[in-house]
């Protein structure tokens, strides 16, 4: 489960997100096979792919730029206009991009190596096509390489990666394969601070490419302001970081997150920063300065830099915005000169050696095929002698063009100006020239989406979807269709899941976290809400949306299925393992039975139950617990009447659990990060893959439940270690079933995205069929149409 949240550059970001539903992200280059069913057996074979089927659109260079005429005008029908949530960073770049939306408009620009199909699973014959199934319909699947995977019998892994040898960048030039390995040390390099996490893979060699460098700043801050040690810098170099690059670096890092506040409408430009720090969990003094708001941090961290920075960071971290001259490696140990385990074979291919079996790697190896000429410096490559188009340890060249994309894919990035991107169709697009000639991406408040499809200044949209935007658009369409005259709708699977959790360090009986009594604790707790699960979100959704059972999204080929021997409601049996239910229950009935069961819960965990009441709580324990939910202050959030119900359910037999609706969203994320929640809501968002180490194992980085347990980390372990997915699939249910005995997830419900365009000026039928939440339509965008 490659979680979005989990990356350290998306922490702040998480809590604003988590408030409500959760916006989508996308983990780069998703899908963006071909659209089409299986080519009939009269089409042409070998190396044919999608770009044999395209109507090649007039060449961009030969039209008229009117992007600066679509900004506030309807779209013209040779320009797709697309909204983008607010507060793009303009950090468009396939290694340093931080936000989604930055992502999205760099995978405009980009080619991979690796896509996936429409369950997520990697495509490994993509050159001349690989054909897969789904939902009844075969579709064929082209992307930039052929990838074949050996085990070996002493246990290590070849990769043999053979990529296209027609990807040509906007520029002009042909992509070859010392652009990939140029990328890969780019994520690999001692002092890379990008989100990419290639460098945590069991790639050979990686470890000993990486050690013995250490950026400048890292040193600096360990050495301290008074360091006498001028071993690797000179006094003025070490005078200038303290009084002139780090206080920069840190009115930066302060600044990104009061812009970042200011473009989530937690704030206006025009506030104090005094006024605007709050929203960020810090109380700064009347007049307060940049300075004053990043020392107020720092002592909150106690002088810890680092802590600081991967904690608080909005848009970047603060080393992200020191001068290049601190961010240089520094050579302070025996380091190699290559990563072994990246072995060029040929102009278009190569091999990539793992040391062990690692389910999760093959995802890792979607690659960015970016110009080493444009990013790097092609003089600098010379893989005989171990450069690879930069300096290693100095990735200033790299950073330079974040703001300016280039690639092979089916847009030219033109310009980013008042809140619009602007592109441009590539004519050489491996998959065939894009049948739009512009495609411009603008800025939008959520208010904004809806209405900016019937204003016309916007094409295609993305609102977060609930029983009121339906209405919404029935009363604009004059019916409760999904397509209408005005606006057509698709509402794809959410890639995640909402879900209540319970930190078993704060939610337990005497001393232990473990123990049965505290899980008894709980599952007492969990039993009840379950109860009220599908009321809040009928009432929330609709028909949109459904209750889950397990701690995983049901769009993983790993979620249990309700046809799957041993599939079980979550929380519907009793402390004696019988069911709490029966078939014919009214709700009442359900809701009573619930209740009853909740009592033998705290019974078992050593509460005091007397005449269907708890009145006393065992050592360690409590009759109140609170569970915060970012709901604005106004209930508004999917869970926030499953748990009003289940609170007023529980007060009915003298227990407390008090629902705490946090207006401020970083507020609830400072809860529960810290540990200090005893529950909480939110929501998981996650990869393409099911790997359940960050959240669940006893050393997951966001373990937030709190959870320690060997058998659960050994099958979490062993999952890894396969790429069986029948096996692993097994294991995960096995270990889902672990987690929900510990009592500290309740998973909720399974929402919708939803995409909506103009019926009027967009042709619907050709968007891509059957989206899932691994395809969305701008992965093939150059097969959409105006009308």
């Amino acid at each position: 489960m490659i979680v979005f949240s989990r990356t350290k550059n998306a922490k702040k970001l998480l809590a604003l997100l988590l408030s409500t539903t959760m916006a989508f992200s996308l983990t780069a280059c998703g899908s963006g096979g071909n659209d089409a069913p299986a080519p009939a057996e009269n089409e042409v074979g070998g190396a044919t792919n999608d770009a044999t089927e395209q109507t090649e659109t007039t060449e961009p260079s030969d039209q008229e730029d009117n992007s600066s005429e679509t900004s506030d005008a309807a779209p013209a029908n040779d320009t797709l206009v697309a909204s983008v949530e607010q507060g793009l960073e303009g950090k468009f770049s396939p290694y340093f991009a931080l936000s989604a939306n930055d992502v999205t408009i760099d995978e405009m620009v980009r080619v991979y190596t690796l896509e996936v199909d429409r369950v997520g699973n990697p495509i490994l014959k993509g050159i001349e096509g690989e054909t897969r199934s789904y939902n009844g319909t075969d579709y064929t699947y082209y992307t930039a390489s052929d990838i074949e995977i050996t085990e070996n019998a002493d246990g290590t892994v070849y990769y043999d990666m053979t990529i296209r040898d027609d990807i040509k960048f906007t520029d002009g030039t042909t992509a070859d394969i010392d652009d990939v390995i140029f990328g890969m040390y780019v994520e690999l390099d001692p002092t890379y601070d990008g989100n990419a996490t290639l460098y945590s893979t069991a790639i050979e060699g990686i470890e000993e490419y990486r050690s013995g460098v250490e950026a400048l700043y890292s040193l600096l801050i360990a050495a301290g302001e008074d360091n006498t040690d001028f071993t690797y810098w000179d006094e003025a170099t070490q005078k200038a970081f303290w009084e002139e690059g780090l206080p920069a670096a840190g009115e930066a890092f302060a600044q990104s997150i009061i812009d970042y506040c200011v473009n989530a409408g937690y704030a206006s430009a025009s506030d104090p920063i005094e006024a605007v720090t709050p929203n960020w969990g810090f109380e700064t003094p009347e007049g307060a300065t940049l300075t004053d708001f990043f020392n107020v941090m720092l002592e909150a961290y106690e002088g810890d830099y680092n802590a600081l920075s991967d904690a608080e960071q909005a848009s970047g971290s603060i080393w992200s915005y020191m001068d290049s001259a601190y961010q240089v490696g520094i050579e302070t140990g025996e380091s190699a000169p290559n990563v072994s385990g990246i072995q060029r074979t040929g102009d278009y291919s190569m091999r990539i050696v793992a040391t062990k079996v690692d389910a999760t790697l093959i995802y890792q190896l979607q690659i960015p095929i970016s110009p080493m000429h444009y990013y790097g410096d092609e003089s600098l490559y010379d893989y005989e002698n171990n450069s690879f188009g930069f300096p290693k340890g100095d990735l200033s060249m790299v950073k330079e063009k974040t703001g300016k994309p280039l690639g092979a894919g089916p847009y030219i990035f033109k310009e980013y100006s008042n809140g619009v991107v602007y592109m441009d169709a590539n004519p050489d697009y491996f998959k065939g020239a894009p049948k739009i000639a512009h495609l411009n991406f603008m800025e939008a408040a959520e208010a904004d989406k809806v209405t900016g499809i019937t204003a016309g200044t916007m094409d295609i949209t993305d609102p977060s979807y609930s029983t009121d935007i339906a209405s919404q658009v029935a009363d604009i369409n004059g019916s409760e269709d999904l397509d209408g005259s005005v606006i057509t709708t698709r509402l794809v699977d959410y890639r995640g899941y909402g879900y209540v959790g319970l930190a078993a360090n704060n939610v337990k009986v005497g001393s232990d976290p473990a123990s049965e009594e505290s899980r008894n604790l709980r599952k007492a707790i969990a039993t009840v809400i379950a109860a009220y699960r599908d009321e809040g979100i009928d009432s929330y959704y609709g028909n949109t949306a459904s209750v889950i059972n397990y701690p995983i999204s049901n769009t993983s080929w790993a979620a249990p299925q309700v046809t799957d021997d041993g599939y079980q409601i979550a929380y519907s049996v009793d402390v004696n393992g019988e069911p709490i239910y029966t078939d014919g229950m009214s709700t009442e009935d359900r809701y009573a039975a619930a209740l009853e069961a909740a009592l033998g819960y705290f019974e078992a965990a050593g509460y005091t139950v007397e005449d269907g009441k708890v009145t006393a709580a065992p050592e360690g324990a409590k009759l109140e617990y609170q569970v915060n939910i970012g709901a604005n202050g106004a209930g508004d959030h999917p869970t926030f009447l499953i748990l009003k119900n289940a609170s007023d359910a529980l007060a009915s037999i003298g227990f407390t659990l008090t629902v705490n609706d946090l207006a401020n969203s970083s507020d609830l994320y400072a809860s529960y990060q810290t540990g200090v929640a005893d529950m909480w809501c939110a929501a998981w968002q996650a990869g393409t893959d099911p790997d359940m180490y960050q959240l669940y194992h006893s050393q997951g980085s966001t373990n937030y439940y709190q959870i320690e347990d060997a058998d659960l980390d050994e099958l979490i372990e062993a999952a890894r270690l396969s790429t069986d997915q029948t096996y692993r699939k097994g294991l995960y249910k096995a270990a889902m079933e672990i987690i929900m005995d510990w009592g500290v997830e309740l998973p909720v419900y399974q929402r919708s995205d939803c995409y909506m365009l103009s019926t009027e000026r967009v042709k619907a039928e050709t968007l891509p069929n059957d989206m899932t939440p691994y395809l969305a339509w701008y992965q093939e965008v150059y097969n959409i149409e105006m009308k």
